[in-house]
């Protein structure tokens, strides 16, 4: 699996994601497997976020993009951030699992935040 390598859609989609949502809320990403088709680059992960100062609520996000790799749009890079749930920590596995039932996909693989997310000032990936 390719994690977030530099120039990568994964990359990509996660400066997105930091755009939209706080990097030093989010406490878990998975990613799907990557799919190249046709010329085009499709991932999604699911990103969870700390909801309330008690942390024990989270808000669920599916976080997706679509890079077109080959042709006269080549280059061309479209990505979605959606809220797609919420609840207490212990019903993740659950949200996680419609998510990969409506994907109809094999489990999403956990990935680090530090790693997933590009470094840059006051980034978690930072020593």
């Amino acid at each position: 699996m390719i994690l977030n390598q530099p120039g990568s859609g994964w990359s990509r989609l996660a400066g997105q994601v930091a755009e939209a949502i706080p990097v030093d809320e989010i406490d878990a990403v998975w990613q799907f497997r990557l799919i190249r088709r046709e010329g085009r680059e499709f991932g999604t992960a699911v990103v969870a976020r700390v909801d309330g100062s008690d942390g024990e609520r989270r808000r669920i996000y599916t976080a997706r993009f679509t890079h077109i790799l080959k042709g006269k749009e080549r280059g061309k890079f479209d990505a979605a951030l959606e809220e797609v749930g919420s609840g207490p920590i212990e019903t993740m596995g659950v949200l996680l699992a419609g998510v990969r039932k409506r994907m109809e996909d094999e489990d999403p693989a956990p990935v680090p935040v530090r790693e997933w997310f590009p470094v840059a000032d006051g980034a978690p990936g930072e020593d």
